[in-house]
């Protein structure tokens, strides 16, 4: 019984005695685990948890000292890289636009944020060991460096533009629209923010659409509809008559009076238009021009002046232009006149008219070629200064039974006919005489006298219009 009772007390002994050890085991490993928290938290007093990143760059265990030399180091080797149009690069670098951390202070503040004694918490709490510090930067000095990129540069930027129209002997093509390299500095300074604060290292100018387009391309259906119309205008053809002469208007000369706007609205140059028909009128109009003349004793004179000949009405015969070009009218036709005459020849008097010669006194009257009539005359007066003045006149009307009024006459006579204001051929029955030397002391007023004979058959066969030449 008493060996039984000493075993139980022995192993009594042996189970505190390895008690003991356990709980002694255990109370080391508490103190040594302590220990190590306790020291690690000490550690971590002015270290980061292991584990730790700051905007990506490892800091793990690292004194705040080191952090801020490591994160200065980053951050000063920090460049955007601007990827342009054309295989270009270019870099906007920390130092120019002078990038820090938003902080100021180091990383101190980002230090606190992990608190020594719950170290052991970083371990399974990204939140505390994953770190994102603000950078913030100079505007100024980012708008400067901007400004100073070679993209801005004026020297090398190509504007874009619009597709243009080539003419050519088969009608307009299209010219293929400038991309350019402009690059549009609002949407560029708004991507740039973005990258900076959030350290991205490349953009892509292209990518984010900062480059100026041209409103138009090639394809678009307003280029297309604006080129089908100005080919329009040039398949007109105007076929201009004078006579025997011809002027051909078309495509080789309408191109030059085309416009089209940066907007594709197409427009004539009126003014251009104008001069073409102020040229047209210059070679073609023929009032008051010179004029070679075989007179009726078979002398070739020239003469020139007064209101005879064929004058173009430009302002409309520009505004009519301008119609047939928009329609792209095919035509042959004659200019709008203000003003004909009896023949388009060279000779524009033709074989109808009246001739006066004021050295010899004498008129002749052709119609169709056969002298009809003829006859002495008395001119205007030399030694009153009424001589009547020479060049070629239209025949403006005829009147029977008119009294003729000056400021000191009043003179009835039965056929009138007036060419040049108030000068016109008329009987005269107060003379008695006609011809010879009487319009140097007592000629006219500036009117043709001629007997009523001859005044009478010039009435009867004369109609308006018809020439009537003094020399």
């Amino acid at each position: 019984m008493e060996i039984t009772e000493n075993k139980i007390v022995n192993s009594i002994k042996e189970i505190i005695k390895d008690h003991k050890k356990i709980f002694t085991g255990i109370l080391i490993s508490i103190c040594v685990i302590l220990g190590i928290y306790f020291g690690l938290a000490i550690y971590f007093i002015n270290h980061f948890y292991f584990g730790t990143t700051i905007n990506c760059i490892n800091v793990s265990g690292k004194s705040v000292s080191t952090v801020n030399k490591i994160m200065d180091a980053e951050l000063g080797k920090y460049e955007l890289n601007l990827k342009e149009r054309g295989g270009k690069n270019e870099q906007i670098k920390a130092a120019e636009i002078d990038l820090r951390y938003d902080s100021g202070e180091g990383f101190e503040d980002s230090k606190e944020k992990q608190n020594h004694f719950k170290w052991v918490l970083g371990i399974f709490n990204k939140e505390n060991t994953e770190l994102v510090e603000k950078v913030k930067f100079n505007n100024k000095l980012l708008n400067d460096t901007v400004d100073k990129l070679a993209c801005f540069d004026s020297n090398k930027v190509i504007e874009p533009k619009n597709p243009s129209f080539k003419y050519t002997n088969k009608g307009y093509m299209i010219v293929s629209e400038i991309n350019g390299n402009k690059v549009d500095k609002y949407i560029l300074n708004k991507y740039l923010i973005d990258a900076i604060l959030n350290k991205k290292t490349s953009i892509d100018l292209e990518s984010i659409k900062c480059y100026v387009k041209p409103e138009y391309t090639s394809s678009s259906q307003k280029v297309i509809d604006t080129k089908n119309l100005i080919n329009k205008y040039v398949s007109s053809k105007i076929t201009y008559t004078f006579g025997n002469n011809e002027e051909i208007l078309d495509g080789a000369i309408i191109n030059k009076w085309i416009i089209v706007d940066e907007n594709m609205k197409v427009n004539l140059d009126e003014k251009k238009i104008q001069e073409y028909t102020e040229t047209i009128a210059g070679k073609y109009n023929t009032v008051g021009a010179t004029r070679n003349f075989v007179t009726s004793s078979g002398n070739e004179i020239k003469i020139s002046g007064g209101d005879y000949g064929w004058t173009i009405d430009k302002v409309k015969e520009a505004q009519a232009l301008i119609e047939s070009i928009k329609v792209g009218e095919v035509i042959t036709k004659e200019p709008i006149y203000t003003q004909t005459a009896l023949c388009r020849d060279t000779n524009d008097i033709g074989s109808t008219y009246v001739e006066i010669n004021l050295a010899s006194q004498y008129l002749w009257f052709y119609k169709n070629g056969s002298l009809i009539s003829e006859g002495p005359v008395v001119t205007g007066s030399v030694s009153s200064k009424h001589t009547t003045p020479q060049g070629i006149y239209i025949l403006k009307y005829k009147q029977k039974n008119v009294v003729l009024k000056g400021a000191d006459y009043a003179a009835p006579v039965t056929f009138w006919m007036p060419f040049n204001g108030g000068i016109g051929i008329h009987d005269a029955s107060w003379r008695s005489s006609f011809g010879g030397t009487i319009y140097k002391t007592s000629g006219s007023h500036g009117c043709i006298n001629s007997p009523y004979y001859l005044a009478k058959e010039l009435f009867n066969n004369i109609e308006s219009g018809i020439p009537v030449i003094c020399y």
